[in-house]
């Protein structure tokens, strides 16, 4: 009785097993499937880049409020008591460009500047529209003012450098600094560019566009060539049925199923 048992659990595990391939997950994207997909909607790309194109251009036009930009310059002087400038003088001069960058953005000079040309806004929003920059290994201080009033920009240019004329020395206890130029109404808008912004509303459009046509791609789960099915399940098909002609197969199923008895039948 062992013995039967024995036998017939061997021959039950020496039964052949059947086993089954497992989908194999593509990991990569074919590059040159993607080409011919763009390719194949270069049309919908090029209406979503000129779409793209002119709504940057009419939101740049109609929405955006564009500003102005006034520069003044002052030259930053340490002179000795002979009137002669030294190296020393140069060296000190330099150090106090750096104090004057900083003291020009002080809130009582500041402050001076709001009520002279009685502007509706405090120091610290008047702040961020001025800008004092210095070029490297120099002693001349740039005031820029930013404004969506090409005149009170250039207002508060020279403005700002009349008070820090008269205030920084004080303070400093140094040579009131020279004008090397004064500001001027500017004739031409400092932002926004409507060519850059057209540009990439443009790019943005198309890149959106291939952006949903690969997705579409990546999501569509649809066999459609032999070599698909190759390509995720490792097997190859042993036939293929070509696609027919639909419309005759319409109407050769109306004909056949469109029956009609025109006879009569007597009864006898």
């Amino acid at each position: 009785m062992e013995m039967e048992q024995q036998t017939t659990s061997t021959m039950l595990n020496q039964q052949p097993q059947l086993t089954v391939n497992q989908p194999k997950q593509e990991a990569t994207i074919d590059l040159v499937e993607v080409f011919y997909l763009l390719w194949g909607h270069i049309l919908q790309i090029i209406a979503c880049f000129l779409v793209g194109a002119i709504l940057a251009f009419g939101f740049t036009y109609f929405v955006v409020t564009p500003t102005y930009q006034a520069s003044a310059s002052i030259y930053v002087v340490s002179a000795s008591n002979d009137s002669i400038v030294n190296l020393t003088d140069l060296q000190v001069g330099s150090q106090l460009t750096a104090d004057y960058q900083e003291l020009m953005l002080s809130r009582p000079l500041l402050q001076d500047v709001i009520r002279n040309l009685e502007l509706e806004v405090d120091y610290k929003a008047l702040a961020q529209q001025i800008s004092i920059t210095n070029t490297n290994d120099t002693r001349i201080l740039k005031i820029t003012v930013t404004d969506t009033d090409p005149q009170q920009a250039a207002d508060i240019a020279n403005e700002l450098v009349k008070q820090a004329c008269i205030y920084l020395p004080k303070i400093m206890e140094t040579e009131t600094p020279n004008l090397v130029e004064d500001a001027v109404v500017p004739s031409r808008k400092a932002s926004p560019s409507y060519s850059k912004n057209t540009v990439l509303g443009a790019l943005l459009g198309a890149i959106l566009c291939c952006g949903v046509l690969l997705v579409q791609y990546l999501m569509n789960d649809t066999f459609m060539t032999p070599d698909d099915i190759s390509r995720y399940f490792g097997v190859q098909p042993l036939a293929t049925i070509p696609e027919g002609d639909l419309g005759n197969a319409k109407e050769t199923k109306k004909k056949s199923s469109g029956f009609r008895w025109n006879g009569t039948i007597h009864k006898g």
